[in-house]
């Protein structure tokens, strides 16, 4: 019988221990036992909180994102001008523990099952849809609509793509230097606009 008021300690200690195993194998192949050695706990313990491996994974990919949403809204909060918030947002996809080798080790293989699970699948467009998101509603200040939303699609990308070198260790790049890269990209783009006679900066 698990302990009242543990509830809420264990749920969180298996979806952090989630996030480490997934992030040391690189893949979903864990089992729920695993995991459950990782948090401290039994298989059993484990499957009573979350039923199945599956709703684990899906708690802990919710998880990373009301992190990194919490962690965005306290960023926003601190700029004052729409190219200020354009930086806060790009720092905060590039924080030290969102950007961790475990961490992006996971968020690659919630990718990877994202192409067999629907579940999994509309939690990444969610983020890919906030991301966008919340480039738009500063570039839209900066500059016409249709450049706003070319170079919000581009900046997401650039993201993804650090990312994905990040987790494959192909040539990774430093969370400095990968925040210049789309601080450079963003820049040039809406210096090009502004060029060619869209709003100024």
């Amino acid at each position: 019988m698990p302990k009242v008021g543990m509830e809420p300690v264990r749920r969180k200690a298996l979806v952090d221990a989630t996030l480490r195993a997934v992030g040391d194998h690189g893949s979903l192949t864990v089992t729920m036992s695993q995991i459950a050695r990782h948090a401290g706990v039994s298989a059993a313990l484990a499957h009573h909180y979350f039923g199945s491996k599956e709703q684990l994974v899906i708690e802990t990919i919710r998880s990373l994102l009301r992190q990194l949403r919490a962690d965005t809204v306290a960023a926003l909060q601190q700029a004052t001008t729409p190219r200020e918030r354009l930086s806060a947002v790009i720092r905060v996809n590039f924080q030290a523990h969102q950007f961790a080798p475990e961490t992006v080790a996971a968020w690659l293989a919630f990718y990877s099952e994202a192409q067999r699970s629907e579940k999994t699948r509309r939690l990444l467009v969610v983020y890919a849809r906030r991301l966008r998101s919340n480039f738009l509603a500063s570039l839209r200040h900066l500059c016409p609509p249709d450049d706003a939303a070319r170079i919000a699609e581009g900046a997401s990308a650039m993201i993804d793509g650090l990312y994905l070198r990040q987790g494959l260790k192909s040539a990774p790049v430093s969370i400095d230097a990968s925040i210049a890269l789309v601080e450079d990209y963003v820049t040039a783009h809406l210096r090009l606009v502004s060029n060619s006679g869209g709003q100024s900066l």
